[in-house]
């Protein structure tokens, strides 16, 4: 059993509730824009493989609490986790686990999506079998800005879903693709105009597959998933390489500090 059937708050800022066959997992911190410090990712990635195990888990929603999904990584947290030991090697081993857990879940993950999914973010959102949004959201690689490159494996869940072209103008330009944009480009599900008809949607698949076959479920997954993220280690592998690099180049320091104070960074040239 992953949790009770009762909301559970973690310490690390999510809640696992385990409802019926449905796990519901929701990032809780709405005031940080549900953005990820390395402790968060640890323990989603910790919650997603204990639910593997846990055959009475049928399907999970993952969400963000408010008005967003997720932010990506909490940069103002992260300036305190050198001091406790925690270096950008392991911080991309916990965001590279969490997603592969998503991955390799055995039953269906479905994302609900409101207001941005951004950073790593959008690796998380979409390695979810179905994601569903809300209109007015959006997902953002918007690691250029502050001198990093996408992690999160966006690099191949962006392209299996949309192409080489949509990811590389995600990755380079650092720009928003819009809800309706995203599922016209088959990175969503469906995209619905107001939150009770997200909600009804989310509900709807998550009843459908709470009840389906597991096991045809299951290997049906891994069909698709071998199918079509078959580069999927290889883009981990090489993000975390390239982000543990760029996490400690003057570029990333003038990027992160010009975010956290608003103003336009300037980079070397």
């Amino acid at each position: 059993m992953v949790n009770t059937d009762s909301p559970t708050t973690q310490p690390a800022g999510f809640s696992a509730v385990h409802d019926g066959r449905v796990l519901r997992v929701t990032l809780t911190k709405p005031k940080r824009k549900n953005a990820l410090d390395y402790d968060s990712l640890v323990a989603l990635g910790d919650t997603f493989l204990a639910a593997a195990e846990d055959t009475s888990v049928r399907v999970v929603v993952l969400t963000g609490a408010g008005g967003d999904f997720c932010t990506g990584a909490d940069l103002a947290a992260g300036a305190g986790e050198g001091a406790r030991g925690i270096t950008p090697e392991m911080v991309m081993d916990a965001a590279n686990r969490l997603v592969r857990a998503i991955v390799d879940m055995p039953v269906p993950v479905i994302s609900r999506i409101r207001g941005a999914a951004a950073g790593v973010g959008v690796g998380i959102a979409l390695a979810a079998d179905l994601v569903y949004a809300e209109t007015d959201s959006y997902l953002l690689l918007a690691f250029v800005n502050i001198g990093l490159m996408p992690d999160g494996g966006a690099a191949a869940l962006v392209a299996a879903a949309a192409g080489r072209p949509l990811a590389a103008r995600l990755a380079l330009l650092g720009e928003r693709l819009p809800a309706p944009a995203a599922r016209a480009e088959g990175l969503f599900t469906d995209v619905l105009a107001t939150t009770d008809e997200l909600d009804a949607a989310v509900e709807a698949a998550a009843e459908k597959i709470g009840h389906g076959p597991r096991r045809a479920l299951e290997l049906t997954k891994k069909a698709l998933n071998r199918a079509t993220l078959a580069a999927l280690d290889t883009a981990l592998a090489d993000e975390k390489a390239g982000q543990v690099e760029l996490l400690q180049s003057p570029d990333f320091f003038e990027g992160a500090a010009a975010m956290l104070g608003k103003r336009k960074a300037v980079f070397a040239e």
